[in-house]
């Protein structure tokens, strides 16, 4: 009796452990609804919008998935992008990125063959995931920005909005972002073991230093 007593109070104690993995608690949450259009562009001004590049080799894409057991971090090591950005002011900025799914990194490598599998991202089906913002405004914090923008991931396109914190400079561009997306918005629906369930909430951060050119 006392046997059984402690396997199901260790059952119990896992569980409730386990339900402090969801990556997404008490990040910001980036709910997807309709895709949007970007507005319509300016009359043309005599300030021209500078161009940088983004690439692995100055910037990072990483995420955070999780089970009832256990948290899983990653990262993308092949995407690009540009940013376009006019007088050095973010909310005149456009940012575009490509990510190659396959370029997946995360441990154990069997996980990562899992992970673009079908039951995942379909990496055969779908190969890249994009992001094209379609606007940027200023938040009562100091470099804080809204970032809203299209973000088709498994061959599904919903607008997110997200924080982040940007700068601008004529020598330096950069911006910083956490948050969280539910993998479900975008067709990622795998349940996971029926004991082990995968939690719906996918923490993404962002380290863009792109590079002028």
């Amino acid at each position: 009796m006392k046997s059984t007593q402690l396997l199901t109070a260790t059952a119990l104690l896992l569980l409730v452990s386990g339900c402090n993995t969801d990556p997404g608690k008490g990040k910001t949450q980036a709910v997807a609804a309709a895709p949007v259009e970007a507005p319509a562009a300016a009359a043309p001004v005599d300030a021209v919008a500078a161009k940088w590049q983004i690439n692995a080799d100055n910037s990072s894409i990483e995420f955070v998935g999780a089970k009832i057991s256990d948290t899983h971090e990653g990262s993308f090591k092949d995407f690009s992008g540009q940013v376009e950005i006019t007088e050095n002011d973010p909310t005149k900025s456009k940012v575009s990125l490509e990510i190659k799914i396959a370029s997946l990194a995360i441990e154990p490598p069997k996980l990562a063959g899992h992970l673009i599998s079908a039951d995942f991202f379909d990496v055969e089906k779908f190969p890249t995931a994009t992001f094209e913002s379609t606007s940027i405004t200023k938040t009562a914090k100091e470099g804080e920005f809204t970032v809203t923008g299209n973000l088709t991931l498994r061959g599904v396109k919903k607008s997110i909005s997200f924080p982040a914190q940007l700068k601008a400079s004529d020598t330096n561009v950069s911006a910083d972002a956490e948050f969280a997306i539910q993998r479900k918005d975008f067709g990622i629906i795998y349940p996971g073991m029926p004991d082990d369930l995968i939690k719906d909430n996918v923490l993404i951060r962002l380290k863009l230093n792109p590079k002028k050119g």
